[in-house]
C-alpha cells in the first residue's frame, strides 16, 4: 500500500486556526475538505436545521405537494411503490407515515427482486394495481427512465409522482411529475443535488407541509417533521451519497432522532442488531448492523417487511419481525461468504491482472451479489461487476473505486447492457448471458481508459500526520464536530511516526491484534487491528502507524482507541 501525503500550506493552515480558534489539526483537516473560509468551516461544524433550503427551490416539489394536497382534501387512492434496499424502504415508510397521518390510507408495494427485477417494473405494477385502479401513483427510488411505465399507468387514468435520485442520459420522463435534481439540475442546487430518495420525499414533505399551514390545516401544524429524520437519516447513510450540505444536515440530526429511539420498529431493529442508545450512534452502526438487517429482507424474501416493521406500533410485532429480519441476515452471510470465496478464487485464477472485472456464477443468488462486489473491490483495488444467474439473464452490482466513475464507465461499454443505473461508486447491471465474454472485455477497457495506472497499487491517503501527545480528549472532541464521516467526508486518516512497541502484539480470535504504546509522558495508548493478524509489527524499531481515532464503549467504560490502517518502518 502506498502512503501519500500533500503538505498544506503553512500560512493557510496558521490563519483558519487563527479565525476559527481550532487547532491545527482541524484546520487542516477542514482545509482538506476545501473548507478553507472561516465562516463557511463553523456552518459546516455546527450545522443547523433552519439551513434546510426551501423545499420548492427543487423542480417539481411544489406542483408534487400540490398534487398530494389534492389528494388529501378528495380522500384519493393512492399506491406507494418504492425500491428494496434501505433508501427505498426509508422513503416508503417516511411517505406513507405522513400521508395516514392526514387521514389517508396509501397501499404501498415494494418490487420483489427475483419476480419484479428492479425498479419500476411491468410485473411490480400490475400486483400494485392488484386492489384496484388508484387515483394516484407514486414511485419511490426507481422510475427515472421507465417512459413506457409511466405511459401505462397514465393510460389508465392514473396520474404519476416519480422521486428518484439516479443519474439517467435519456431524455426526462414525458408524462407525470419527475422529482430528480439530477435531471432537473438548476444553478446553486449544490445544497441539495446529492440528496437520496428519502432526502428527497423529506423535502416534499416539507413542501406539503408549508402549503397546507398556509390553509391553516390543524394536522400540518401538529406534525414536528423533525421526527422523522431518523427514516431521513437511515436512507441517506446506507445509500453512500455525499454526507455534504443538505445529506450532513439530515444526518447529523436524524442520527439524534434515531439515537432517542421512538421508533417502535427501529428500536427493536437496534435490540436484535446489538446497537446500544446509551452512547452516540454512528453511521457505521446503519452501514454495518441496521442496514444489513433491512436489505437482507429485499435480498432474500419481501422487503415489504421492513417497510411494516418501519410503520408498526406495534411492540410485539415489531420485536418478532426483528427477529425475522435477521435470521434472513445470517442466512444472507452464509450466502454472501460462499460467492465471495468463489468469487476470490476466479480472480485469481484468471482475473489477478485486469484493471476492471466482471463475475458470474450460475449458482449465485442475484440478491446478494452487491455484497460481495464490495467485498472483493476493497480487496483488489479494482471496480468490480458481480452477476447472479436468472434464467437466461446475469443480472447484479458493481462496485466501483476512488478515482472510477462506473456511471462513466458503463456509459462507454453497455451497449449489450439490458438494463442499468445507479451512481459513480454502485450501479446495478443486467445482460443476456450470450453477451458476458465481450461485456467484460469491453468493461476491463473502458476502467483501463478511466484509470490510467492509478490501479496499480492500493493507495492510503494521509489526512495529517500527528504526535502520540497530540491523541487526546481535545481532538477527540473536534473529530465529533466533523461527524458524521461518510461520502465526501471521509473519517481522516491519521499518520504517526516513531512508534515503538515494547511489547509484542496479541492476537485473538486468530484473526486480529491489539496493540499498545506510551507517548513522549508515559502515557498509554491502545489500539487495536483488525483482519491483520498474518502482518503483526515487530518490537522494539520505529514504526510509522497509519490510524482512525474512535471512542471504544466498553463495561461502561470510556477508551480511546487507535484502529490501525496500515504500518511501516520509520524511515
Amino acid at each position: 500500500m502506498r502512503w501519500t501525503y500533500k503538505p498544506l500550506p503553512a500560512d493557510e493552515v496558521e490563519a483558519l486556526t487563527r479565525k476559527t480558534g481550532d487547532s491545527a489539526v482541524l484546520a487542516e483537516l477542514l482545509l482538506r475538505n476545501g473548507l478553507g473560509d472561516a465562516d463557511v468551516a463553523a456552518k459546516f461544524l455546527r450545522p443547523a436545521l433552519a439551513e434546510l433550503n426551501d423545499p420548492f427551490l427543487l423542480p417539481n416539489v411544489e406542483a408534487a405537494a400540490a398534487r398530494l394536497r389534492q389528494a388529501i382534501e378528495a380522500g384519493e387512492q393512492i399506491v406507494v411503490l418504492g425500491d428494496y434496499d434501505v433508501d427505498g424502504v426509508s422513503s416508503t415508510s417516511l411517505l406513507v407515515s405522513i400521508l395516514r397521518r392526514f387521514g389517508l390510507h396509501p397501499h404501498f408495494v415494494v418490487p420483489r427482486r427475483m419476480e419484479d427485477g428492479y425498479g419500476l417494473s411491468r410485473s411490480a405494477i400490475d400486483r400494485a394495481l392488484e386492489r384496484g385502479k388508484p387515483d394516484l401513483f407514486i414511485a419511490l427510488d426507481c422510475g427515472t427512465n421507465s417512459h413506457d411505465e409511466v405511459a401505462y399507468l397514465f393510460a389508465q387514468g392514473i396520474d404519476v409522482i416519480v422521486i428518484d435520485h439516479h443519474r439517467s442520459k435519456e431524455k426526462p420522463l414525458a408524462q407525470g411529475l419527475l422529482i430528480n435534481p439530477h435531471v432537473h439540475g438548476c444553478e446553486g442546487d449544490e445544497a441539495w443535488r446529492n440528496l437520496c430518495t428519502v432526502g428527497l420525499v423529506f423535502k416534499l414533505a416539507h413542501g406539503l407541509l408549508k402549503l397546507l399551514r398556509a390553509d391553516n390545516h390543524p394536522v400540518a401544524h401538529a406534525i414536528k417533521l423533525r421526527d422523522y429524520l431518523d427514516l431521513a437519516a437511515m436512507g441517506t447513510v446506507a445509500d453512500l451519497v455525499p454526507l455534504t450540505g443538505e445529506n450532513r444536515i439530515l444526518a447529523r440530526y436524524g442520527l439524534r432522532i434515531l439515537q432517542a429511539c421512538e421508533r417502535p420498529g427501529l428500536r427493536a431493529l437496534m435490540q436484535v442488531a446489538g446497537v446500544k442508545s446509551d452512547h452516540a450512534i454512528m453511521p457505521v452502526d446503519i452501514s454495518f448492523r441496521l442496514g444489513p438487517r433491512i436489505n437482507a429482507s429485499g435480498r432474500l424474501a419481501d422487503a415489504a417487511l421492513s417497510v411494516e416493521l418501519m410503520l408498526s406500533d406495534d411492540e410485539q410485532f415489531c420485536l418478532e419481525t426483528a427477529r425475522q429480519l435477521d435470521v434472513f441476515n445470517r442466512e444472507r452471510q452464509d450466502i454472501e461468504r460462499q460467492i465471495t470465496e468463489e468469487a476470490e478464487r476466479m480472480i485469481e485464477g484468471e482475473f489477478s491482472d485486469w484493471p476492471g472485472i466482471v463475475l458470474f456464477g450460475e449458482n449465485w443468488h442475484p440478491g446478494v451479489v452487491g455484497i460481495v462486489a464490495g467485498r472483493v473491490t476493497r480487496k483488489y483495488n479494482r471496480p468490480c461487476v458481480v452477476l447472479g444467474n436468472e434464467g437466461e439473464f446475469a443480472k447484479g452490482s458493481g462496485r466501483s473505486v476512488n478515482g472510477v466513475n462506473l456511471v462513466e464507465v458503463l456509459g462507454t461499454c453497455g451497449e449489450h447492457l439490458t438494463s442499468w443505473g445507479g451512481h459513480p461508486m454502485a450501479v446495478g447491471v443486467a445482460l443476456n448471458k450470450t453477451h458476458l465474454a465481450h461485456f467484460r472485455l469491453r468493461f476491463a477497457d473502458a476502467v483501463r481508459i478511466s484509470a490510467g495506472s492509478d490501479l496499480i497499487e492500493p493507495i492510503l491517503t494521509i489526512s495529517a500526520w500527528i504526535t502520540p501527545d497530540q491523541i487526546r480528549e481535545k481532538l477527540m472532541d473536534e473529530l465529533e464536530s466533523m461527524q458524521p464521516f461518510g461520502q465526501g467526508n471521509p473519517e481522516p486518516i491519521f499518520g504517526v511516526r516513531g512508534i515503538v512497541l515494547r511489547h509484542r502484539p496479541e492476537v485473538f480470535k486468530q484473526t486480529h491484534f491489539r496493540f499498545s504504546f506510551d507517548d513522549s509522558r508515559g502515557r498509554r495508548l491502545f489500539g487495536v487491528a483488525w483482519k491483520m493478524a498474518n502482518r503483526l509489527p515487530p518490537v522494539g524499531v520505529p514504526l510509522d502507524f497509519a490510524v482512525e481515532l474512535a471512542w471504544n464503549h466498553f463495561n461502561d467504560r470510556k477508551l480511546l482507541q487507535l484502529e490501525l490502517i496500515d504500518w511501516r518502518l520509520s524511515e
